[in-house]
């Protein structure tokens, strides 16, 4: 069996969102692609490039870390890849799909009450039960991707707020006020 994996660096650091509980998402990336389209009837055709761009967004903002497992061997040039820090893209490559990859890190993770799993599949919500880590089904997940994605974020505040008037602007304020320092 041989297994083509095309791995990231991810970020040393990632925000400090609850570091004891955060989970590490572990995504069968063609299952979660089927499910979009099967949702999504009249969207556009997002490819594996699309999907992985959008769940590294996600992650960023959520301050999770995780992996997309992908069948096949992938794209050839993998270059787009290295622009995307808080997701491990890996291809399942030739001779072995994605599912019996996931299963493998499933069996093999020393935490897997910290796992889920992101699919669909059966095969891999059972895997993951056996080991006690969490399961989403692909459409839930995307639901929440969504909605996370769609909220609106705040702005941020200007640097000048947070430091104060100059003491020239402060002068020429108390001038047009007519008031003394």
């Amino acid at each position: 069996m041989r297994l083509c994996i095309y791995r990231l660096v991810l970020p040393e650091l990632l925000p400090k969102l609850n570091n004891k509980t955060r989970t590490m998402l572990i995504i069968d990336g063609h299952n979660l692609l089927y499910s979009i389209h099967k949702v999504e009837e009249d969207s556009e055709v997002i490819s594996d490039v699309g999907l992985s761009r959008i769940i590294d967004r996600y992650l960023k903002l959520t301050g999770q870390k995780g992996e997309i497992v992908f069948d096949g061997t992938g794209p050839r040039d993998k270059v787009i890849f290295d622009r995307m820090d808080a997701v491990e893209v890996l291809f399942a490559g030739m001779g072995t799909d994605a599912d019996t990859v996931i299963e493998g890190k499933v069996k093999a993770h020393t935490a897997p009450k910290r796992l889920t799993i992101v699919s669909s599949d059966r095969r891999l919500r059972r895997a993951a039960r056996a080991r006690k880590a969490t399961s989403v089904k692909s459409e839930d997940f995307w639901n929440s991707v969504q909605k996370q994605l769609s909220r609106k974020r705040p702005k941020r505040e200007p640097a000048a707020k947070r430091h104060g008037l100059s003491e020239s602007e402060t002068k020429q304020w108390l001038e047009l006020f007519g008031l003394e320092q």
